[in-house]
């Protein structure tokens, strides 16, 4: 007993914990490049020597497939890395801006400075990838850093927990285990800037202990994300598309997996045979046999996800699957046509293998479908319309928008592991799908400061702006602060333009 009072981590531990950091951060250490550079490399040669343990751990959380492991959180949190190592110079450089008449002579600049001591708070869906991504972001604009991996997902925090105390420098990085207890300990301690990701239930709680203390935050949550199905388009190359962002995502538990499609009355038949073929083709005709299908994490969501598909007004809407096995936490890809829509499964987010189809009478009452519930993290659209696209990126707000595919955003906000895709555009969401946005470039400026300075010599000292306020000082300081250059010789000449 006195053992486990011990190891107990409450507000103390935690306040000692924040202080020791803080110290560290204070020497200096964390603001040089060779100290960033340094952990950066520690954590490609972590995930190098320990591939095999972090796939295990994977399939030990979430019977996550071997392939998927590898590319949506081990090829991805190494690329994320690379990309802070060949970038870091030149993000840490001052950036040289202009400065105006009103301050001449002078130069200006931007510095980026590190926040200080932060707080990373990741989820089980994705829990290699989101627990190290932002970390990586933290420790590249010379941060001091705590992650709080997610509980839902043990091996994998028990795995971070002990690599990377091995691997990185534990005076200002360390890992924090736990669940209820542990975080709430955490929240009540002083942080320069909170990072969440997971729900807007939690990120309500994090919110309001930021607030005590005025501490920044970035909520990465998620929300019911659509897919419009327009009848222009390539069937079969919609049909697996979709499918990779919904079942090929951790099995629809992602925060950017498609929620529910969109569709016209009269399309609706051949994109779901589409569907329906195609996942027989993925998966197999007995989908819970499939090794390419990843269970759901745990027998609270198991529940959580039958309880949406057995409400009354829902059940007998399935059109495609439905099968489960509560002892394997197994739920095979369901597809349902027009439930309610007051009923939980769409009201609520999903996060799990379930797809609603929703039919509208043309494409474009979709919008008006999305625009009447809160503002999603990802909106897709399949069309080949050029006006129906424009109007989609003009009408719908989300936290990003993908044409003619799913969930690919999220790579190219990144790093493709092809190294294909965009790495700048930022990642984050909007309203309900929450505040802020990281991932390459955007990553680093989540956790910094950016400084404003101002140089000027003591020449150019202009007596105007001092005592006594002569007419002809206010006429000079009128025309200099509008700009006016023709005002301003008048002014200096003694004459006014009256």
């Amino acid at each position: 007993m006195a053992e486990e009072e011990k190891k107990k981590f409450d507000s103390d531990r935690a306040a000692s914990l924040v202080k020791e950091l803080r110290g560290s951060f204070a020497s200096g250490k964390t603001k040089s490049y060779e100290w960033r550079i340094a952990q950066l490399k520690s954590i490609i040669k972590m995930i190098e020597d320990n591939e095999k343990e972090i796939v295990e751990a994977l399939r030990e959380d979430l019977s996550k497939p071997e392939l998927e492991a590898f590319v949506s959180e081990i090829s991805m949190t190494k690329a994320s890395c690379k990309l802070a190592l060949k970038e870091l110079r030149h993000w840490m450089k001052p950036e040289k801006v202009k400065t105006s008449i009103t301050t001449f002579p002078s130069s200006a600049e931007i510095v980026s400075e590190p926040l200080g001591v932060v707080l990373i708070i990741s989820a089980w869906n994705y829990p290699f990838l989101l627990s190290l991504d932002p970390v990586i972001g933290a420790i590249a604009a010379g941060n001091a850093v705590v992650l709080k991996p997610s509980e839902i997902a043990p091996a994998t925090s028990s795995l971070l927990a002990k690599f990377l105390e091995e691997y990185v420098d534990n005076s200002a990085i360390r890992v924090v285990e736990g669940a209820v207890a542990e975080t709430s300990a955490l929240l009540e301690q002083k942080w320069d800037k909170i990072f969440y990701t997971g729900n807007g239930r939690v990120a309500r709680i994090v919110m309001a202990a930021a607030a005590k203390n005025l501490t920044p935050v970035v909520l990465e949550l998620g929300g019911k994300s659509p897919a419009v199905v327009d009848s222009k388009i390539n069937l079969q190359v919609t049909a697996r598309r979709i499918i990779a962002g919904k079942w090929g995502s951790n099995n629809g538990q992602a925060c950017i997996a498609p929620d529910y499609i969109i569709t016209t009355k009269a399309y609706a038949p051949k994109l779901i045979d589409a569907l329906k073929c195609e996942l027989e083709k993925f998966f197999g005709k007995d989908p819970l046999e499939s090794k390419d299908l990843s269970r759901i994490v745990n027998s609270n969501n198991f529940a959580r996800l039958t309880k949406l598909l057995d409400e009354d007004k829902v059940s007998g809407k399935i059109i495609h699957g439905g099968q489960r096995d509560e002892t394997c936490l197994k739920i095979a890809p369901t597809i349902l046509l027009d439930v309610p829509m007051d009923s939980l499964i769409m009201t609520e987010e999903i996060f799990g293998p379930l797809l609603p189809i929703v039919t509208v009478d043309k494409v474009e009452d979709s919008f008006d479908v999305i625009n009447s519930r809160a503002k999603p993290l990802a909106a897709y659209i399949f069309t080949n319309e050029k006006e129906l696209k424009k109007e989609f990126v003009r009408t719908i707000s989300a936290g990003g928008l993908l044409i003619n595919d799913t969930v690919l955003h999220y790579l190219a906000a990144g790093v493709d592991i092809l190294q294909l895709a965009n790495p700048a555009l930022p990642f984050g969401g909007v309203g309900e799908s929450g505040m802020g946005s990281y991932h390459g470039k955007f990553s680093f400026d989540a956790f910094s400061h950016k400084k404003a300075v101002l140089y000027r010599s003591f020449g150019g000292d202009a007596s105007a702006r001092y005592p006594p306020y002569t007419l002809g000082k206010q006429r000079l300081l009128r025309a200099l602060l509008n700009g006016s250059i023709f005002g301003i010789i008048l002014a200096l000449i003694g004459w006014s333009k009256a």
